[in-house]
């Protein structure tokens, strides 16, 4: 997996995502879809989708601050069921930062970075170029999520298959 490239096709696709979401009525994006413990509606997932980028750049690769706590609208939002209530404008702006953080350090990623090991845990290391793929792939499944659950409430979904964003090769 080329990262600067997929990472460049999640960012055109979110686009489309965030345009249909912002399109939909909040009762829908808000609505109890889903009864897990941790995921219920649409936002949540929103949340989610943010905050796994968030947490693995910042927190596990850089061991810094994740953007969560330099963002004080969505500073204080566990992981959870926990965003009927919270304007999508507000997940979307921070799903913005994080994007904007993770672009930067993107930028300046090299071949031999992305061959580090990465502590997870004493006992687990990862290379970070795996890690990487893991969060992109697991938007990209979120994503599908959410694309079926509004499909589900009579929304349509934008078309978010990595081929609508390839360029055509004469």
């Amino acid at each position: 997996m080329n990262i600067p490239q997929t990472y460049d096709y999640l960012v055109r696709a979110r686009r489309d995502l965030w345009t249909t979401l912002e399109s939909v009525p909040d009762e829908v994006l808000s609505r109890p879809l889903i009864g897990g413990p941790r995921f219920q509606c649409i936002k949540d997932l929103v949340f989610h989708i943010a905050g796994v980028e968030d947490g693995w750049l910042h927190y596990t690769i850089l061991q810094d601050e994740p953007v969560q706590q330099t963002f004080p609208v969505v500073k204080d939002i566990q992981d959870g069921p926990f965003c009927a209530q919270v304007p999508l404008g507000t997940l979307l702006a921070y799903w913005r930062a994080v994007e904007e953080s993770t672009l930067a350090y993107l930028a300046g990623l090299t071949d031999d970075d992305l061959k580090r090991l990465v502590n997870d845990s004493p006992t687990e290391r990862f290379l970070l170029d795996s890690l990487l793929q893991h969060v992109m792939i697991h938007e990209m499944r979120h994503t599908a999520q959410i694309a079926l659950l509004l499909r589900m409430q009579g929304v349509r979904p934008p078309a978010l298959d990595l081929l609508f964003y390839l360029p055509s090769i004469p």
